[in-house]
């Protein structure tokens, strides 16, 4: 699917040269997955302390089942 987008080209430089990516493309995409783990990641760190837990579980008991 080609899109066209108004992209800064002094920032797409510096990704391409920071990340060593040979190609525009690989530099957009690189930061595109590393944009979406991070926000997945965020998602993660607002459920501390959120989710209650028994403190008498035991793992190892429930292995042998």
């Amino acid at each position: 699917m080609a899109t066209n987008l108004a992209l800064d080209d002094k920032l797409i430089t510096q990704a391409q040269k920071v990340g060593r990516h040979k190609t525009k493309k690989e530099a957009v995409t690189a930061a595109l997955k590393d944009y979406i783990a991070h926000k997945k990641q965020m998602e993660l760190v607002d459920l501390f302390g959120t989710i209650e837990f028994d403190t008498d579980y035991n793992y190892k008991k429930a292995r042998k089942r």
